[in-house]
């Protein structure tokens, strides 16, 4: 997709062929809110259910816990003295923007930890707005949570779920048998009301999280380890760029231990697993000037879309913060063996930000111009397309029949009726489906079909419809031996 804007592209295609759209349009939309439309919702929930495995697989539990949070939760984690960014309003046209925003846009890289320094850094810029010119001047402090109320008590809508987790600690522990390490997974909506909302899924008001927190002994280190030795490019917070495995990492000492880079190397697993290629992927340690309030070390996964590096994940290192405040401000015992307090890891995932890296890395071209998406079959939001050859002659209601009985072993398929075959392979193809199953007029005589794969294009006929229909998954089928000897998966 070179000399393109992979931004543009993807909105369009996933307002297009229904992956997501702006919410509300037919009201003139309201900015940072979007719909999953049948396609996005179906992918969202497939990375949902891959993130899940990957920390079933290591002993997790899960709850669910409500968006409405009350002020004394997030006045206990910071959040309402603390979550705030630092906003400057245009005198004459009134555009808000974020001021790290404009700062950086200036070439700067300093974030004002504070209203005089922001009011400093302003004062010797002489940034201008960017629609009119004028010279912007009187930053401010804007808080990020949506306020509202429950009768005569304050709630916020929760920037993040995590909170939900801290305050069940005790609950959760007991239910976890004493144990630690004790690991929790939540995934919901988060809220954040954003200065400036904008790119689609990238950046919204209303955003969906998985998180996970990870709760350890204080002062121990290696209670997971990472087992993958491949490298993979960290970008620390000095600048310095490493091709290293994570194991060397921290033996380096540039991660900070081996549970922090395992909970890393789980979330790339992921990243892999949907598709998103390695050579776009890194981790970038934050600097000093830019932990959250609550963290002690953080390692973010961004993906490279166009020339610039997009967060998508975050593995920080919360230490006993949360725990401690809220020990503190609630009065409750959520400690563990007498008085220790458990630290905590937490892998948190902006997952409308993993679906659009994944849709953007798995788009391709080809020399006609048609473009296709890539999905690994696992992720792809319809794994198989039955599509009649033509309309008469029996062949539509053939095709039916087919489609009926693929549908009890694979639910997610789709039947494509509509238009020249040609245009519905290349439709499939642009949503990703990664095989057509093509009904013909030898389906009639001899009860066999043709399979089509996405990304290559090749074709297997005389293929028995028993073949296809007599195994419980579509994905597992023998037939698709014949692909690997021709090298396509």
């Amino acid at each position: 997709m070179n000399g393109v804007d992979e931004l543009e592209v993807m909105i369009e295609l996933s307002k297009r062929r229904g992956f997501f759209w702006p919410s509300f349009s037919i009201y003139g939309g309201s900015a940072g809110f979007n719909d999953y439309g049948p396609l996005g919702s179906i992918l969202k929930s497939r990375i949902y259910q891959e993130w899940k495995n990957e920390f079933t697989r290591i002993g997790a539990i899960e709850i669910d816990s409500p968006n409405l949070t009350p002020e004394a939760v997030l006045k206990a984690s910071g959040h309402v003295d603390k979550f705030i960014d630092m906003a400057i309003t245009c005198s004459k046209c009134k555009t808000r923007y974020k001021l790290e925003n404009i700062i950086e846009s200036n070439g700067g890289s300093k974030i004002p930890e504070t209203l005089e320094e922001a009011k400093a850094i302003v004062e010797n810029g002489n940034f201008k707005c960017q629609k009119c010119g004028t010279v912007l001047t009187d930053p401010y402090e804007f808080h990020l949570m949506f306020e509202t109320r429950s009768g005569n008590e304050t709630m916020y809508l929760r920037p993040e779920t995590a909170q939900g987790i801290f305050v069940n600690f005790k609950l959760l522990l007991n239910y976890n048998r004493g144990k630690l390490p004790m690991i929790v997974i939540q995934q919901g909506k988060g809220f954040r009301n954003e200065i400036s909302p904008r790119q689609g899924i990238i950046r919204q008001k209303e955003f969906n999280m998985a998180e996970a927190e990870v709760f350890l002994e204080p002062d121990s280190q290696d209670n997971f380890i990472p087992r993958d030795e491949n490298q993979i490019t960290l970008h620390d917070m000095y600048s310095r760029e490493h091709k290293i495995t994570l194991l060397n990492a921290v033996k380096s000492h540039i991660i900070g231990s081996n549970d922090h880079a395992f909970f890393m190397e789980t979330v790339y697993r992921l990243a892999i697993k949907i598709g998103i290629s390695k050579e776009r992927l890194r981790f970038r340690q934050h600097r000093k000037d830019e932990l959250a309030h609550y963290s002690k070390e953080c390692w973010d996964l961004e993906v490279r879309i166009n020339d610039s590096w997009l967060e998508i994940a975050g593995i920080a290192d919360r230490g006993t913060y949360d725990l401690s405040r809220h020990i503190r401000e609630s009065g409750q015992n959520l400690f563990y063996e007498g008085e220790k307090i458990a630290r905590v890891l937490e892998p948190s995932i902006g997952m409308d930000r993993m679906i659009a890296a994944a849709i953007i890395s798995n788009m391709k071209k080809r020399e006609n111009e048609y473009s296709y998406l890539t999905f690994p079959s696992e992720m792809a939001p319809y794994r198989v397309a039955i599509l009649p050859l033509q309309k008469k002659d029996g062949l539509l209601e053939k095709a039916k029949e087919i489609f009926a009985k693929i549908q009890e072993i694979e639910p997610y398929s789709v039947f494509d009726e509509s238009g020249a075959i040609g245009r519905r392979y290349a439709r499939q193809d642009e949503i990703g489906t990664p095989f057509c199953i093509t009904v013909d007029y030898d389906t009639l005589e001899r009860d066999v079909v043709t399979i089509r794969e996405r990304n290559s294009m090749k074709q297997i006929r005389e293929v028995k419809v028993d073949t296809i229909v007599n195994y419980p998954v579509f994905l597992k089928n023998p037939v698709l031996d014949e692909f690997k000897k021709m090298n396509l998966n």
